[in-house]
């Protein structure tokens, strides 16, 4: 995987929920509080977001797409004063990843597609911590073409529609991730941070080779080399990009990937200590209850997923 896919795949703790919501005006509809992050995609119509807090209302309109960073309590509607129902999606079938809201009414017809990436943010990638509370993508090419594949499977159901939504909102939060990243690393006030590290060829460079091969027995002089830069510029340009030196980046990105490899079925202590650089699973135990707080075989008892 590539540092951006790596970034989101360590910090899924199940699978994305959504729902069609088909609604005309008046309406409003509260999402509560969630430990994932929540999204919506305008698919046809306008309406308010409502953040948190005291920030203005937000207006969307067609193809618009809204990530709500920390799953904060939050209200979308057809007008700021129009007064508010709990989100609550019917699902027909309860295995279904696809739930359904309707609210009928005389006004104008708007179509949304809402719901929640299951993400840890006990633990979040240092990426996702840089991103604001609220990302708004408006007529974004490659995200716009998405958007219109998924407003095609909800104005026509037809079979494999389960597996393709799923798949299709998935990519989204890459495409809006990605989108982000590259905007933020050619903009004049990003002297630091994860966008400006990916587009750096060294640092870029060296956060694949960790992400790509986290067992390997990396040192500082070794990426450095394969960087094309001496061992104390390389040093001073990681830590000044990514916020603390490339061992210590390193050490908690193995800790990330073996709390994810302990959730697989049949992942033994010993084979996720060696994936990830330890030959003795004593020391990597120890190291692991350091950073989780429980040793590595408490922790892969698997956890409920909250729901959306």
């Amino acid at each position: 995987m590539d540092v951006l896919s790596d970034a989101l795949a360590a910090m899924r703790t199940g699978r994305t929920r959504s729902a069609r919501t088909d609604v005309r005006a008046p309406w409003g509809l509260r999402f509560p509080a969630i430990t994932g992050t929540s999204f919506h995609v305008v698919l046809e119509g306008t309406c308010v977001l409502l953040p948190p807090g005291d920030d203005p209302p937000l207006a969307l309109g067609p193809g618009d797409v809204v990530f709500l960073r920390d799953g904060s309590a939050h209200a979308l509607a057809d007008a700021p004063d129009t007064p508010l129902t709990d989100f609550a999606p019917e699902r027909p079938d309860p295995s279904s990843p696809i739930g359904r809201v309707h609210v009928d009414g005389p006004g104008a017809r708007t179509i949304l597609l809402c719901g929640a990436y299951q993400l840890d943010r006990a633990r979040p990638h240092p990426l996702m911590r840089e991103l604001p509370r609220l990302v708004r993508l408006s007529a974004h090419a490659e995200l716009g073409r998405l958007v219109d594949l998924l407003a095609a499977e909800f104005a026509r159901p037809r079979p494999g529609g389960d597996g393709i939504v799923p798949s299709l909102v998935d990519a989204m939060l890459l495409y809006l991730l990605r989108a982000w990243v590259e905007e933020r690393a050619t903009a004049d006030d990003t002297p630091s941070g994860w966008a400006r590290a990916l587009a750096d060829h060294a640092v870029g460079r060296a956060l694949h080779d960790m992400h790509a091969r986290p067992g390997h027995p990396w040192t500082v002089a070794e990426l450095a080399a394969r960087s094309g830069l001496s061992r104390s510029v390389f040093a001073q340009r990681f830590t000044t990009l990514i916020g603390e030196p490339p061992m210590a980046y390193l050490t908690w990105w193995r800790m990330t990937s073996a709390g994810r490899l302990l959730r697989e079925p049949g992942a033994s202590v010993r084979t996720v200590a060696e994936r990830v650089g330890y030959t003795s699973e004593f020391a990597f135990a120890k190291a692991f209850k350091r950073e989780y707080g429980v040793p590595p075989g408490a922790y892969r008892r698997p956890v409920p997923s909250p729901p959306a």
